[in-house]
Parts: C-alpha cells; sequence; structure tokens
C-alpha cells in the first residue's frame, strides 16, 4: 500500500495488475473503491476461460483478493456495478454473485454493454468500507 496525501492505493499479488493508468483500488476516508475486474488470472493475465461462469467466479476471487489487500471482507461492500455483455447471462451471474456474498446484499446495478476488455463477459466493480 502507498500513500497519497490521504489517499491510499491498494494493491494485492492475488489480483491481476493494473494494465493501465489505474490502480486496482483506492482507499480515501473510509472508503475502498476498485476498480472493475474481469476473470483475468493474476499470474498469467490471462481470461481463465471464455464462458461467463469461470470468468464470474475469477472475478470474484480477484475483488475478494483486493478487498482483502484493504482490510475489508464482502461483508463491507455497500455498492456494486456489473457489467455484462449479454443480458442472458444475468441468472447465471446473478447465483455466482449471491453465492459470493452470502447473505449480504450491498446496492447494485447490472448493465449491459457492447464490450469489455480483452474480449471478456462480465466485469464488476464496487464500493466498500476499509480498515486500511
Amino acid at each position: 500500500m502507498n500513500k497519497m496525501n490521504d489517499i491510499q492505493i491498494i494493491h494485492s499479488d492475488d489480483a491481476p495488475k493494473a494494465v493501465g493508468a489505474y490502480s486496482q483500488a483506492m482507499h480515501h476516508a473510509g472508503l475502498l473503491y476498485t476498480s472493475g475486474q474481469i476473470g483475468l488470472l493474476p499470474e498469467k493475465g490471462e481470461l481463465v476461460g471464455d464462458d461467463v461462469e469461470s470468468q464470474a467466479l475469477q472475478v470474484t476471487k480477484n475483488l475478494s483478493a483486493v478487498l482483502k489487500a484493504a482490510g475489508a471482507t464482502v461483508s463491507d461492500i455497500i455498492k456494486v456495478n456489473i457489467y455484462l455483455t449479454d443480458m442472458g447471462d444475468f441468472p447465471l451471474v446473478n447465483g455466482i454473485y449471491a453465492d459470493w456474498l452470502g447473505e449480504h446484499r450491498p446496492a447494485r446495478a447490472t448493465v449491459a454493454v457492447a464490450a469489455l476488455p480483452l474480449g471478456a463477459k462480465v466485469e464488476i466493480d464496487l464500493i466498500a468500507r476499509a480498515c486500511n
């Protein structure tokens, strides 16, 4: 974790490295703002698979790693944005999302998009409270 004034850059080696001019997450005033995660394997920087199920599962792993690096868990999530290239995938992704969160139910938006980086089928970003 690096400090920039009262803003902290959050990084986890267990989540994919940023491939552009952004950070995995930023922490400010007790809140964590994550960048969108797609289903990249951290060690390879490649999509885990071509199917939305494997990608959505990897996204939850990546986000969990970033949350952990900030001293947070899924129960600290306040708001989630889900981006899908096919709304027909909503029921499957919604089930994976619900399993990931357990009983916790943050605010959420799910939107269809024309395309995502590297041909991904799902991307998720979130806002959470953080302890660091």
